[in-house]
């Protein structure tokens, strides 16, 4: 950018109207191809449907993006303006109601899982994240977050005690693409209170053999990471405190850095099966310990380790968008169908905003991490009102208007050890029996 142009940001509005166009023209392509099946494609014979399943949904998933969070908006949606549709629909508010309430498995969910498999088609990594684990069959970090109490402000809630059950919609179960910087799976938890590894192996297992996970210490578990060896998979974890272990051997040693093999678990009646990886290091006064199953330290390094521990951080940045900038914790209703309606179009729309970072990033050729998903939800949108090119306009002014920058966060310098001082034995150690006690 030339140092004479000065470029301006399009008028700021707040109006709750205002919408994000590149997404609205995707939600347009897929709801017409995804959720509108043959019935609906042909002519049938009969009374014609009163409200067809392409105008409700599409509208519903469009008030999500416009935050026109009411039942009774969506209606006024329907049958005030043609969305996307010829003609408006003369449709009573009860046959919105009802729909909405006995439909399910959400079809909001089809239209997500079809965006998702366009997206992932789209590119195999985004900017700065192209040569994580290159071995890897996928790169994924996995990851729950609870859902925000729902709001007691509509009439249908009034009569619900404050600390019931109902008002909680449940916890999200999610796999992240760390290369792609997508969300690759979610599945929504009715029991918010349920133990985050129960749900663990049922997330990882439709991934293919090779596949590499990144785990928080919510999943450190014996039997989950001798399932994961089990089908062919890989994970790192931190290694949760006063965990015992059996060493096996010393792969390299120097200073206060050890890379070695051992089992974990010392104990007869609580040890895990598979052989393991213990990385130790300090960095300053702080002892960091990390175990994988992947035993090839040519592949994963003990700064690789680290860096790619780190990156489970893109899952946690992908909660904050959907529970905070797109105000996930505004319920429409107490009803399981509407509120999953509710969470997977909001799911929708922080996918498609997730893809759109990743544009940025490559306009810009800059890393993902340099531009501000915050400031995205914030300002595309005006970008979109006032430009045909609002991914390439934004990516231009990105730097000039700080919504490219390089993040302040302190690089930890992680000590390396030398291939020449690792000794790697000829036998990887077998697996063992294992014993699993209390509740690992």
């Amino acid at each position: 950018m030339s140092a004479h142009h000065s470029p301006s940001i399009p008028e700021r509005t707040t109006s709750s109207a205002q919408a994000l166009d590149v997404i609205e023209a995707h939600l347009r392509t897929f709801v017409l191809t995804t959720l509108t099946g043959p019935s609906e494609r042909t002519a049938r014979r009969g009374r014609p449907e009163v409200l067809p399943a392409m105008a409700l949904w599409g509208a519903l998933v469009i008030g999500v993006l416009r935050r026109d969070l009411s039942q009774v908006d969506l209606w006024r949606r329907l049958t005030d303006r043609h969305w996307w549709f010829e003609g408006q629909l003369q449709v009573a508010k009860e046959t919105v109601y009802k729909r909405l309430s006995v439909t399910g498995p959400s079809p909001v969910q089809e239209l997500f899982i079809g965006m998702t498999e366009h997206l992932v088609a789209e590119r195999t990594a985004v900017p700065g994240l192209e040569a994580i684990a290159p071995w890897a069959t996928e790169v994924l970090a996995l990851d729950e977050t609870t859902l925000d109490k729902v709001a007691r402000k509509r009439p249908d809630l009034w009569e619900i005690p404050p600390g019931s059950p109902e008002l909680l919609p449940g916890k999200l179960t999610a796999v992240l693409d760390v290369r792609r910087q997508l969300f690759r799976s979610i599945t929504i938890q009715e029991k918010a209170t349920q133990n985050e590894r129960v749900a663990a192996l049922d997330a990882i297992t439709p991934f293919p053999a090779g596949s590499l996970f990144v785990l928080d210490l919510g999943y450190f578990s014996f039997p989950l990471f001798d399932a994961i060896a089990a089908e062919g998979k890989f994970f790192v974890s931190r290694l949760r405190a006063k965990t015992s272990s059996t060493p096996i051997t010393v792969l390299a040693e120097q200073g206060t850095t050890r890379d070695s093999l051992a089992y974990l678990g010392a104990h007869r009646a609580d040890r895990a099966a598979t052989p393991m990886r213990l990385i130790e290091f300090m960095v300053g006064s702080t002892r960091h310990t990390y175990v994988t199953n992947q035993l090839d330290p040519a592949r994963l390094s003990v700064p690789e380790v680290a860096e790619l521990y780190a990156e489970r951080w893109g899952i946690e940045i992908a909660f904050n968008l959907v529970k905070t900038d797109l105000k996930l914790s505004l319920i429409w209703s107490s009803k399981r169908a509407i509120i999953a309606h509710q969470i997977w179009g909001v799911l929708l729309i922080a996918q498609l905003v997730l893809a759109a970072r990743a544009a940025v990033a490559e306009r810009a050729r800059v890393p993902i991490t340099w531009v501000s998903l915050n400031l995205l939800v914030r300002y595309l949108p005006d970008y979109a009102k006032h430009t045909a090119d609002p991914i390439g306009e934004f990516a231009e002014q990105g730097v000039f208007m700080g919504f490219i920058r390089e993040p302040k966060r302190v690089k930890r310098r992680v000590p390396t050890l030398p291939p020449e001082s690792y000794h790697i034995p000829r036998d990887l150690p077998p697996r063992r029996p294992a014993r699993y006690a209390g509740k690992q």
